[in-house]
């Protein structure tokens, strides 16, 4: 069984971070098959923050209605119960990511304000 909101989301952190670690990415590939679609394949393919979170919230959607679905008796649910939880972590720290983002954002936004406050400029 592969984990394969997670290894979709590596692929696509690695398309924003720019990453070029070809054995991460063969590795991630390969346990996501040939068989994408959806959501994952979505994901493996994001190029920002904000499209990684979108296609993450998706998956977790449908990683949710596969649980729904599911045999509580075996063990396959279990694994998918604890995919599920980890994919939420995982969802948790790509928002986190996004905030401290921003926040960098604003800080340099603030300190060109205070540099020019310092040494304004003559036109």
């Amino acid at each position: 069984m592969a984990c394969q909101e997670l290894e979709a989301l590596r692929l696509g952190l690695m398309n924003v971070l720019g990453t070029e670690d070809q054995s991460i990415r063969d590795h991630a590939e390969q346990e996501l098959g040939d068989d994408l679609s959806g959501p994952i394949e979505a994901l493996t393919e994001a190029d920002s923050l904000a499209a990684i979170q979108r296609h993450l919230d998706a998956a977790l959607v449908d990683l949710e209605e596969e649980i729904a679905e599911a045999d509580p008796d075996t063990a396959e649910y279990d694994y998918m119960r604890g995919r599920l939880v980890a994919v939420r972590d995982a969802e948790r720290a790509i928002g986190r990511l996004s905030e401290q983002g921003e926040s960098l954002l604003d800080g340099l936004g603030e300190a060109h304000h205070h540099l020019h406050e310092a040494f304004p400029v003559d036109d």
